[in-house]
């Protein structure tokens, strides 16, 4: 028997090829239809969001063709967004113009793509190439973890530009082979956000003439909210760049959360198969859980709200700290494959940061502390890690972020021997 034309299609990509659902994802918006892509062992969460009864899903037939993808994860658990594919083209026809001001033809771009479908970064890629009339490539995540076959595997045509977008995780296992590394420097533009650009990898990236565009954007507003043109980048801009074109963008003056207001935000939330509209602030802005900063090159994400610590009455962002530790440490020759720092409670100052660390393979955890310890000595109080532990499985996800509340959740077993 069909399934009602109200049923979601619930699709999860398989880890070996995250983009085998994209011509059944297609097909469901060909006719009108709701498709949740849940990620590798997300089927059971995402059942849970769509566990509503079949009138309230039926509503949603409204949105015509539309997915519903996670959000977050990071903190505060995970969100099930509701975008209808008008807001992905919406966004998809922002992204072009921001192409065009470059002087480039968005339907003559080839967009490879190494994130899934799952990540609303994974599933514009695919929106923007059919969007545009251009072309859409997959790339296997089995590749990008042997960078020196990438340029055989996936040569670039050289009579038309390529686009790639990553993570910074991704980012720098390919520039760890010098085969990749010249080969990302034969696209176009780099689209980089998910997470944090560190700044050595930027800085290297620099040298090596790379066209990175960092840019900055949610599952809420149907991904991309700004981004920096190569060329300033390469000029040594930091930050995220300007909003494009179809949306305002302001700081919250309390906490200086980014706010967004756009005709692309989604319309709310998946609980338990009712529809959560998103809470907006007056006037319609959407309150992001990041914290910017305003410059002469756009937006500076300081980072989470939700990560925050108060030290000592000061405000305090462990990403911002992790960066500048991570440069002081390449510009000192150590050898740090990760960093995180993490809030503890406090009885004098409210809360202090402690340091996870992973040292490269093969290299001495114990002198590398030493080492991180001694960089950070001069650093206010507030700033500087109280306590140093190595752990030999800190990385984040695929996707380039950081799970902070599951290295809390480490760091508490640690603490309890």
């Amino acid at each position: 028997m069909a399934d009602p034309p109200w049923a979601p299609l619930l699709l999860e990509p398989a880890l070996a090829d995250p983009w085998a659902g994209a011509s059944q994802l297609e097909q469901a918006w060909a006719q009108q239809r709701l498709v949740a892509l849940a990620g590798p062992g997300q089927q059971g969460e995402m059942a849970q969001a769509l566990g509503g009864a079949p009138r309230e899903l039926g509503a949603l037939a409204r949105f015509g063709a539309a997915v519903v993808v996670g959000s977050g994860g990071s903190a505060g658990g995970r969100h099930w967004c509701l975008q209808p594919l008008a807001h992905l083209q919406a966004s998809a026809e922002a992204s072009a113009a921001w192409l065009v001001a470059l002087g480039l033809e968005p339907s003559a771009c080839l967009h490879l793509d190494p994130l899934p479908l799952h990540h609303v970064s994974g599933l514009l890629p695919l929106v923007r190439a059919r969007h545009w009339g251009g072309e859409w490539r997959g790339l296997a995540p089995a590749l990008l973890r042997r960078p020196d076959e990438l340029p055989q595997a996936c040569p670039l045509p050289r009579d038309r530009p390529v686009l790639l977008s990553l993570v910074p995780t991704q980012l720098a296992r390919l520039m760890a082979s010098p085969a990749a590394t010249a080969w990302l420097a034969g696209c176009t533009v780099i689209w980089v956000g998910g997470a944090g650009l560190p700044a050595p990898l930027a800085a290297a990236a620099r040298r090596a003439g790379l066209p990175l565009a960092p840019c900055y954007g949610a599952t809420e507003t149907a991904a991309m909210v700004c981004a920096l043109p190569p060329q300033r980048f390469l000029a040594g801009a930091a930050g995220c760049g300007e909003p494009l074109a179809d949306l305002a963008l302001r700081l919250d003056g309390a906490t200086g959360a980014v706010e967004v207001r756009c005709g692309r935000l989604s319309p709310g939330r998946m609980v338990a198969g009712r529809l959560q509209p998103l809470p907006l602030q007056p006037g319609g802005w959407w309150r992001s859980g990041d914290a910017g900063r305003l410059g002469s090159e756009g937006l500076e994400v300081l980072g989470r709200l939700d990560g925050a610590l108060h030290s000592g009455g000061e405000t305090v962002f462990p990403e911002r700290l992790e960066e500048r530790l991570q440069e002081q440490a390449a510009r000192a020759g150590a050898g740090v494959e990760a960093l995180l720092l993490l809030a503890r409670p406090d009885p004098e100052w409210g809360e202090h940061l402690v340091a996870l660390v992973r040292p490269r393979q093969g290299g001495d955890g114990a002198e590398l502390l030493g080492v991180l310890q001694a960089l950070t000595a001069a650093w206010p109080p507030a700033e500087r890690p109280r306590h140093w532990h190595l752990c030999p499985s800190l990385a984040p996800t695929a996707a380039g972020k950081w799970e902070r509340g599951r290295w809390q959740r480490w760091l508490d077993s640690l603490e309890a021997f």
